[in-house]
């Protein structure tokens, strides 16, 4: 078990892209860099990098990046080691690193689908077909669509600084139908009100 949680030294995008474009799975980057590869520059600096994959292709992904990586689940506060044939049921994010000494290299979001859907998690009423919650970069790249993104951003039970901007950065650049899904969305998982939604109906 590791306690080092701020022991990052995150890969760089290019680095992650060498790593998954191998295995055969669906995987895409999520998190601030989502934002930054839509946007088609990086608007501030990450602590961190997150990569997506679907929680039934948990074990594929396994096999390839155990090769080289340790990887550690994430529940209640706490890291322990991911051991191989391990199915994770409902552990959500997997932080990974070289070894027992080297800081965290990336983390890894498990997300669930139902048949061909995607489902978020926070409010499961929410659902995208499986095939429209990735784009991609010129060069290929896939990552979390920015309304998706912002979403997760939104949606926390606490809304931090990084996220706030994210969302005042990103939000003006979204095509009319992006803005009309965030806005459902927040009001579907708050209908009590989310400050998210007094910015869009002012804007």
């Amino acid at each position: 078990m590791r306690t080092d949680i701020y022991n990052w030294t995150p890969l760089s995008v290019p680095e992650i892209v060498a790593i998954f474009a191998e295995i055969p799975v669906t995987w895409y980057i999520a998190g601030g860099w989502a934002l930054d590869l839509y946007c088609g520059k990086q608007s501030r600096k990450h602590e961190d990098i997150d990569v997506t994959l679907l929680r039934d292709e948990q074990l594929t992904a396994l096999q390839y990046i155990s090769k080289e990586w340790q990887l550690y689940k994430a529940e209640k506060g706490k890291l322990a080691r991911w051991e191989e044939g391990e199915f994770l049921t409902v552990t959500k994010d997997i932080w990974v690193t070289k070894d027992n000494s080297s800081p965290w290299a990336f983390q890894i979001m498990l997300v669930d689908v139902n048949q061909d859907s995607w489902v978020y998690g926070r409010e499961k009423s929410i659902r995208r077909p499986r095939t429209d919650v990735i784009a991609r970069t010129k060069e290929g790249i896939p990552y979390l669509k920015p309304e998706i993104q912002l979403l997760y951003k939104g949606g926390s039970s606490e809304i931090r600084e990084k996220d706030h901007q994210d969302f005042l950065t990103v939000y003006p650049l979204l095509t009319p139908q992006a803005k009309e899904w965030l806005k459902a969305s927040l009001n579907k998982q708050f209908p009590e009100g989310h400050v998210w939604v007094d910015y869009i109906n002012e804007n």
